[in-house]
């Protein structure tokens, strides 16, 4: 009997890792590059907007970011999509993907709503 709860908790933190893990230093320094990708129209980072929602590194060596738009039919797309590869590889020389979600963007998933003038 003292096996199993042994067994079930060594079997969680795998996966706890995975989703809440401290971020690599390779992660850090993707998360670094893209301060500079910023949207034009509220010249704002993405890292700033709350836009990249995921970082991930797969095999074969691929960059993977899932991002979000400010709006869902953003005209700075493409080039906002350009500027998040050419970032990623500026620090991870391998293929990067960026894969759009289709979550609503708001100003709560940024670091710090301030930035865009508003109060609480």
């Amino acid at each position: 009997m003292s096996d199993e709860p042994k067994d079930t908790p060594a079997n969680d933190p795998p996966a706890a890792a995975s989703e809440g893990a401290a971020p690599t230093q390779q992660e850090l320094a993707v998360r670094s590059a893209l301060e500079t990708v910023m949207d034009p129209e509220i010249n704002l980072s993405v890292i700033d907007l709350g836009l990249i929602r995921e970082v991930q590194f797969l095999e074969p060596p691929k960059t993977l970011i899932r991002m979000m738009l400010t709006t869902p039919f953003c005209p700075y797309a493409p080039q906002l999509i350009a500027d998040v590869k050419q970032a990623v590889t500026s620090v991870v020389p391998q293929e990067c993907e960026v894969e759009i979600l289709p979550d609503p963007w708001s100003p709560d998933l940024m670091p710090d709503p301030g930035l865009l003038g508003f109060s609480s």
